[in-house]
């Protein structure tokens, strides 16, 4: 799994020669895409430990907001290595060359890790949305996670049996500020009252409880995690269909211009490749399907 770089000179030296001799022989596409691949090497050779400008030299900081919630971590505890986000933070950390004892977590909180000038973290994961409008602040890994925006609410409520998004015209719906939850709301449903809107998803849910809103819109785990742990009578009513071809996905969040974007992009494209990832989503986020709305 590891992407560390082969340190032997003698070993580099001949893969260059190599593909500086291919380059004068090949067709023109072929030594652009010979060009590619020396550019991959070089960056690949600048993500170790003793070579990435991280927030402290030679450890990595990761951040996430408090609490942290189910199953993207446990016990609200990031450090344990437990819970789909923790585990996938600490694969990054090991594919780029760093122990478990060189990893700090710091808490930032939801709505300011997507703000233009976040610092004091390396990277974030905290079920962060890759979209263009935050790329403008920050920048983003490749995605780690492909999301489906999901809709709950109590036995019994008024939208329980829904099975379509016109279902949904006169619900009031909740989801915590500044996420795709919230998007999907207003874009996508577009219900006839305006959201509730709460600072965490924890607010949301008592929301529900007081009766103050019909329903929720989260991520597909988390909305297993609330019916199940959260909600005496909580049930799923429905995905909400693909709003595009392309997947909504989840992103490490890293400070605009952050000299180790590229290196982090390369860890998580790297566990997606091994397979890590599918490893780690059937571990902590495997679940029955869900019905989709039409």
């Amino acid at each position: 799994m590891s992407a560390l770089p082969l340190n032997a000179l003698t070993r580099a030296a001949a893969v260059a020669l190599l593909a500086t001799s291919l380059a004068a022989c090949a067709p023109a596409d072929e030594a652009e895409d010979a060009g590619t691949a020396e550019e991959t090497t070089s960056t690949s050779e600048e993500c170790t430990p003793e070579t990435m400008e991280t927030v402290t030299p030679g450890a990595l900081t990761i951040a996430t907001d408090s609490p942290a919630y189910e199953p993207w971590f446990v016990d609200d505890d990031p450090a344990n290595g437990e819970g789909y986000e923790s585990a996938v933070a600490y694969a990054i950390a090991e594919e780029l060359g760093f122990d478990e004892d060189d990893v700090t977590w710091t808490v930032v909180p939801f709505n300011k890790v997507v703000q233009p000038g976040a610092t004091g973290f390396d990277f974030d994961v905290n079920q962060v949305s890759i979209t263009e409008k935050r790329r403008n602040a920050v920048d983003f890994s490749s995605g780690y996670y492909d999301v489906r925006q999901t809709v709950i609410t109590n036995e019994g409520s008024a939208i329980a049996d829904a099975s379509s998004l016109e279902d949904l015209a006169d619900a009031k719906l909740g989801a915590q500020v500044g996420t795709t939850s919230y998007d999907a709301i207003t874009e996508q449903i577009q219900p006839s009252q305006d959201p509730g809107v709460y600072d965490t998803n924890d607010q949301a849910v008592q929301a529900l409880k007081n009766g103050q809103i019909d329903g929720i819109v989260v991520d597909l785990p988390t909305a297993y995690f609330m019916t199940a742990v959260q909600l005496d009578d909580g049930v799923i009513v429905g995905q909400l269909p693909l709003a595009s071809e392309t997947p909504e996905q989840f992103g490490a969040v890293l400070p605009k211009g952050s000299a180790i974007t590229d290196c982090v992009t390369q860890a998580v494209d790297a566990l997606r490749e091994d397979g890590t990832l599918d490893e780690l989503n059937e571990e902590w986020l495997a679940q029955q399907g869900a019905p989709e709305l039409s």
